[in-house]
């Protein structure tokens, strides 16, 4: 009994603050609110005479023991502290804080903006100008010799005389190569002594168709032999005839080995070089020679073009609209003519039209199948406003300018545009005659902004006129 004691008289236990307790053992299911499942029980350890604790779940106690009915334990006298009042007041503190640390921020900003000076950008200018501007209708032209020759000899023989030199400037009439004429000399003096030998005939047979007349008015021969003889006498005048055609013939033939030239222009380089045989059927002839004085320029033009370029023919006629000749980029003006012909007809495919261009070439800067950039001058806009066509700006609603006043700030105006030609827009409204715009820099300005203006874009600025256009494309 003892044991049964001891076990009722351990029901209640006191924790380390002295408090007193009860023993898990005497509590029901779901009574515990205010301690733990598990409970440490102090106990010694004999053998190494240190103190331990001993955990005891007291889930597997209660029904492994018999469990005892005691009253509940009386309430704990502190109660539990509340943190929640102090997190509360925690955030609050802080964000008053951050809102008046935001506002001094802000107070500093603006003070710090009032004593920094306006940031000046620096930017470049041009100048607004009036003044005439030429349109023009840009387009790929290939360079075309009006006449082009190869030469070929008429007859066969060797080459035995070269007279040119490869790319060599020749005038018609000159000579340029000799074939050996010995061989047509030959049959030049046949053709010569085959008519001297009927020749001879001819005149035996006037000869005795004289006597036979005297002789036929006293019966001495027949009316047949008289006729006989004229027709004798009327035959050797034909083979007089074509022995006359047959020494002209061996002079032509002659002629024909000594080689000219059957226009002027520039000769190509030799095919054939002296002591070869040639022939009359070679292909490739002996050299190639191209008029480059006065030479075409073919090129095309879109469709939708015609209405303009119909418009100035009826004004001014063909030899008045003005062809300039490019190199591939522009940058070279290479002779300037006049339109000469259109096309009958629009190319169903391309939609363009063709057209051919006469130039002097005086200079022979321009060669046959040379690709060039053709500026056709459809029409002069006179009293234009002009402006560089940097500044010209694009935005969702407006085309606008900057334009620099007199205290060096910009003011965004914006304008109407009109046709453009190279580095130059016409503008219709919205500027006038000397201002300054901002060509470059633009990105960086806002209406207001204070400029410093680099170097003027608008000094030495090529106008319409000028030799070099921009890129290709311009209208």
């Amino acid at each position: 009994m003892e044991g049964s004691n001891a076990g009722v008289e351990n029901s209640a236990m006191t924790d380390p603050t002295g408090d007193l307790i009860s023993d898990p053992m005497e509590q029901t299911p779901g009574t515990y609110s205010n301690i733990d499942d598990q409970v440490e029980h102090p106990t010694d350890d004999k053998t190494n005479g240190k103190h331990h604790s001993m955990i005891v779940d007291t889930t597997q106690v209660t029904t492994s023991m018999p469990r005892v009915e005691t009253a509940n334990p009386p309430p704990s006298s502190e109660p539990r502290p509340r943190r929640w009042p102090w997190v509360i007041a925690i955030l609050v503190i802080a964000s008053v804080g951050y809102f008046g640390w935001s506002r001094y921020q802000k107070a500093a900003q603006a003070t710090a903006a009032q004593k920094v000076p306006p940031r000046t950008i620096a930017v470049q200018t041009g100048v607004v100008r009036q003044g005439d501007m030429d349109l023009y209708i840009s387009s790929l032209g290939t360079v075309t010799a009006f006449y082009t020759v190869t030469v070929k000899s008429r007859v066969d023989g060797e080459l035995i005389n070269v007279a040119f030199t490869e790319g060599q400037m020749i005038k018609q009439g000159e000579l340029l190569a000799e074939i050996d004429p010995r061989p047509f000399q030959v049959q030049l003096a046949q053709a010569e002594g085959q008519l001297a030998r009927d020749q001879a005939l001819l005149r035996n047979a006037q000869v005795v168709l004289e006597r036979d007349r005297v002789l036929a008015t006293t019966n001495a021969i027949s009316q047949q032999e008289l006729q006989t003889q004229e027709a004798s006498a009327k035959q050797y005048e034909g083979m007089i005839l074509a022995d006359k055609a047959g020494v002209d013939n061996a002079k032509l033939q002659l002629q024909y080995c000594q080689i000219a030239a059957p226009i002027s222009g520039r000769i190509g380089l030799r095919k054939v070089d002296k002591g070869n045989i040639i022939h009359a059927n070679d292909p490739a002839g002996i050299a190639v020679i191209t008029q480059l004085q006065p030479i075409a320029v073919l090129f095309t033009v879109p469709q939708d073009d015609i209405v303009r370029i119909q418009k100035r023919i009826k004004e001014v006629g063909n030899e008045g609209l003005v062809v300039d000749a490019f190199n591939r980029d522009f940058g070279t003006k290479l002779a300037t003519g006049k339109l000469s012909a259109t096309e009958n007809q629009v190319d169903s495919t391309t939609g363009t039209l063709r057209m051919k261009a006469i130039f002097p070439n005086a200079d022979e800067m321009l060669f046959p199948n040379q690709f060039v950039n053709a500026r056709l001058l459809v029409d002069t806009r006179h009293g234009a406003m002009i402006v560089p066509s940097a500044a010209i700006q694009r935005g969702p609603k407006s085309t606008f300018v900057y334009v620099v006043d007199k205290d060096q700030t910009v003011e965004l105006r914006n304008v109407t545009i009109g046709p453009s030609e190279g580095a130059d827009t016409i503008v219709e409204d919205g500027l006038v005659p000397g201002e300054t715009v901002v060509t470059e820099g633009v990105d960086k300005l806002i209406p207001g902004t204070k400029v410093t203006v680099r170097n003027s874009a608008g000094e030495g600025k090529p106008s319409a006129k000028d030799d070099k256009p921009p890129a290709q494309g311009a209208r």
